[in-house]
This record gives C-alpha cells, structure tokens and sequence, in this order.
C-alpha cells in the first residue's frame, strides 16, 4: 500500500506566546515560487509541508522572556514556568517596568533559576532605558535587532534569529547554528551534520532573499511522518 504523508503540527515552544499577528508586507506567494525554482528536493518538502503561516507579531518583551524561561527545558515545563510567570503581572501582560517592580523571590517562586530570573531582570532593564527600542525594532535591521537583543544577557545570537524569524518575521534569516536545520538538511539534501558554518552560509545562498521561508520548510520537514 502507497504510503501517505501527514503532517504534525509543531511551534517552537520559545516563540508560540499568543501574541497579536500583525500585517506581513512580505509576499509569500513570490517567495514560495522562488524556493520552489532552486532545486528537486525544496520543492517536494514545499509541496509535503504546506502553506507558509508565519505572521510578525506584537508582544515583543513577552516573546523574548518566554525565549530565556524556556532555555534548556522541555516544553511542558517550560509552558507551565511561563503561564505563572505571566499571572504576576496585570491581566497576564508581561511588561518591563512591571517585571522591575518584582522582588527576585517572588520571581523565584514561580520556578525561575536565579540565573534566569537575572537574565529577566537585565532584558527589562533593557527594554526600560530604551535600549532595545520596543518602538523601533520593527524598522530596525536584522543586524541592528541583533546586536540590541544580545547585548541582553542569556540571549545569544541563536535566540535573536528567531526572534527576527518568528516574531518580526524577517524574510531573509539562515540561522546554520541551528541543530534543527542541520537535521534537516541531512535529511533531505544529505548535508553532514558535521558541515561548517561556512558549507552552511554556502548552501544557503540560493535560497535569498527567503532563506527565513528555507528554514521554516526545513523545520517543518522533520514533522512530516510517513503513515500507512
């Protein structure tokens, strides 16, 4: 019997805070055509995975202190961290001057690391003296986005991409640090996990200016699982 693809759907558990979705001014349609043109194997994860459904969102605070809380936990524990994380604040809204107003042990009631808990503690010092213009970081680059957020302790290269991916919805991302990515390129265009940043930079290429669209496809193809 032939068998059949179907498809798990899975959310970064870092990035799949409720946030508003905003207008995406990125055309998806142009996008998928291109990534379809590059090669065999992109086109038959496109066609096995689907429409494309990332959106920018609001939230952008709330969605970097999910990131740090959920940092080197399973997803269930995670999620349970954040929703108590969240109910210390009014209506359930994470925000920076409100966060600053918390003493650390009821910070570390809800289940935070003392670590964590500083790492929370400098992101809204960050947001509250303007230094991460919460304003302004949907115009800002990607490179600007990025060396604001990792200037932030805890964050790291890895955790402003996708924040540029799955919040601002950047269409040109190509996070090779990724063991996602790598796994998935193993996969399916028998790429070495082993492959050095540079291979990785390479091979991305042809997938610009929607290497963000590449990856998501690619994150997306570790979800498809034959079934009988």
């Amino acid at each position: 019997m032939a068998k059949k693809t179907k498809t798990k759907k899975k959310t970064t558990a870092y990035w799949s805070a409720s946030a508003p979705a905003v207008k995406n001014t990125v055309d998806h349609e142009l996008a998928i055509v291109t990534l379809r043109k590059t090669d065999k194997s992109m086109r038959k994860i496109i066609d096995a995975c689907g429409p494309y459904t990332m959106k920018p969102k609001r939230g952008y605070f709330a969605a970097l202190c999910r990131a740090i809380i959920g940092q080197q936990l399973a997803v269930a524990a995670a999620a349970t961290i954040y929703e108590r994380f969240r109910n210390l604040f009014p209506a359930g809204r994470p925000n920076p001057d409100a966060l600053l107003s918390i003493s650390k042990p009821r910070l570390r009631a809800v289940g935070l690391s003392n670590q964590k808990t500083a790492y929370l503690i400098d992101l809204a010092t960050h947001f509250s003296q303007g230094s991460i213009p919460n304003r302004r970081l949907s115009r800002m680059t990607d490179g600007e986005v990025i060396e604001s957020l990792t200037a932030v302790k805890g964050i790291g290269v890895w955790t402003a991409q996708m924040f540029l991916i799955f919040v601002l919805a950047r269409p040109d991302v190509w996070p090779t640090g990724d063991l996602g990515i790598r796994r998935a390129l193993e996969r399916s265009f028998s790429v070495s996990t082993e492959a050095s940043l540079d291979d990785l930079k390479h091979l991305g290429e042809p997938w610009r200016p929607f290497r963000s669209y590449a990856a998501w496809y690619l994150w997306r193809s570790l979800d498809v699982v034959p079934v009988s």
